[in-house]
């Protein structure tokens, strides 16, 4: 639960969107949860407020929370729509950066970017092209660094300069589709 304890420090660092008064759950605690019920199997606001219902006494006592109960699936769902985007996805960025091991003597860590068309995100009725996102994988480690949504009126290839800029990383061979591979960039 080590890595858990670390996403839930990260966590920490998202800025609450609430008013005082309306912060009866703390917000890093409810975050990790949906996490873990996302990586549960948990499909839908509905689907993370049962496993919440089942888990409390065993995840407060993880991580020492005292949730006296879950969130209604109204609060869970205003939470979460209350987020700051880019804050939430700096925290994941910033916890997968620092699950990432040493690079070996020698060795260059590979970081893999690869963009993806989302599946049923195309909108006939709106005119809408499909949604398309770009993530950076860190590929001996096994871990997502990060992933961001790529703007409509653009493609891949300014999307991953933008990245690898953000990520900070050096020392690091990243891999790409040929795609990127253009004499004038």
């Amino acid at each position: 639960m080590v890595p858990f304890g670390r996403l839930l420090d990260a966590l920490s660092e998202v800025p609450d969107p609430r008013r005082a008064e309306g912060k009866r759950y703390p917000l890093a605690p409810l975050l990790l949860f949906t996490v873990l019920a996302l990586l549960s199997g948990a499909t839908s606001y509905r689907h993370i407020i049962c496993f919440l219902e089942q888990r409390r006494i065993v995840l407060n006592a993880l991580f020492g929370c005292t949730l006296k109960r879950a969130p209604s699936l109204n609060t869970l769902r205003t939470v979460l729509q209350m987020l700051d985007r880019d804050a939430l996805e700096e925290a994941f960025r910033q916890h997968a950066r620092d699950l990432l091991p040493p690079a070996e003597p020698g060795r260059m860590p590979v970081v893999a970017l690869d963009g993806k068309t989302l599946k049923g995100s195309f909108d006939h009725l709106n005119d809408q092209k499909a949604a398309q996102a770009l993530s950076a994988f860190a590929s001996a480690a096994a871990i997502l660094l990060a992933h961001t949504e790529i703007d409509v009126k653009s493609n891949e290839i300014p999307a991953a300069q933008q990245m690898i800029a953000e990520l900070g990383l050096s020392g690091v061979l990243f891999t790409a589709d040929a795609l990127h591979c253009q004499k004038n960039l």
